[in-house]
């Protein structure tokens, strides 16, 4: 089969191309024929070697922690699940991924696949939705009537947040820059402040229950923003190289978020999707052979958004 796989850490020209050998499903594993991956943020910082303590790889190493597609076998031992089964998960972060046309998944942490849009854009769900999900669910608890203000709003994971906050009944304020801003505003947001142009402080006139931070930051920048919070709310991050700040004086809290797998959450973004309620935007669809451009792009910071990469040609 072919896959993208890195044999060193380095930056993207290290991802190549190649033929390697289809994996055989273990006990409690299953075989997945690959719809589609996408790319995430953390795939570069991965493959440029800066993960290496919390996620010790062995090399070579296949990327992509994000899938969907269709079970192709099953291992030893897994029960609920059946060859034929269109499923998405969010694959763990040191086994082999899924930037091939097939990988083997944890039975365990797979959801069954929307089936109102395009088995492949699925792909796009799964580590960005369980991360607004774990974020404003889990950890700031948001409620209706809170007022939210979530910067960096313009990702993959911010519109997700936008959409989730918004069914919670949430006042959402978001930052965006001019290129993202109409994809922010469509999503939901009551306000979207142009960060380029436009001091944030000044224009967030009243406090907030919850900040969202998505997006790296500035210490300085970061307390500022943390000092729009209300006595008593939370300050959340998934910027996790840069923590969250408290106010324990005001009783304000602060978490940094580190997403996790989970698939009952994940069947409850794939209900919302299918009831219409959860939009799955994709930007970009890529085949697998331009999976180091991809990389180069996000790095020099023009992803237009979410990339879904496809086993064959877009």
């Amino acid at each position: 089969m072919k896959a993208v796989r890195f044999h060193e850490y380095g930056e993207p020209d290290v991802l190549r191309y190649e033929d390697v050998e289809v994996p055989v499903a273990g006990p409690g594993q299953v075989r997945v024929r690959v719809a589609a991956t996408t790319f995430n943020g953390v795939d570069g910082n991965i493959r440029a070697g800066f993960m290496q303590g919390p996620m010790p790889l062995s090399l070579p190493h296949v990327p992509g922690l994000d899938v969907a597609g269709t079970i192709d076998a099953l291992g030893e031992g897994v029960s609920g699940l059946a060859v034929g089964d269109e499923v998405i998960g969010f694959l763990p972060f040191v086994a082999d991924g899924a930037a091939a046309e097939y990988v083997l998944a944890p039975a365990e942490v797979l959801a069954p696949a929307p089936t109102s849009i395009p088995l492949a854009d699925a792909a796009a769900l799964p580590v960005v939705g369980l991360t607004a999900w774990q974020a404003l669910v889990d950890h700031a608890r948001l409620e209706p009537g809170q007022r939210l203000l979530i910067s960096g709003a313009g990702g993959a994971v911010g519109g997700y947040a936008v959409q989730l906050a918004k069914a919670t009944g949430a006042h959402v304020i978001a930052t965006a820059s001019p290129r993202s801003s109409e994809r922010v505003a469509r999503a939901g947001a009551d306000e979207v402040v142009d960060h380029t142009t436009t001091d944030l402080v000044a224009a967030v006139t009243e406090p907030v229950d919850v900040l969202l931070n998505l997006a790296p930051i500035d210490p300085a920048r970061f307390a500022a923003l943390t000092a729009l919070v209300r006595d008593g709310g939370v300050v959340v991050s998934t910027t996790v190289w840069m923590p969250a700040p408290a106010d324990e004086d005001r009783g304000v809290r602060a978490v940094d978020l580190y997403v996790r797998s989970d698939p009952a959450q994940l069947s409850e973004l794939v209900a919302r999707v299918d009831r219409g309620e959860l939009t799955v935007d994709v930007a970009e669809r890529v085949a697998l052979a331009e999976l180091a451009p991809v990389h180069a792009r996000a790095a020099a910071g023009t992803l237009p958004g979410k990339v879904v990469v496809l086993p064959t040609p877009a």
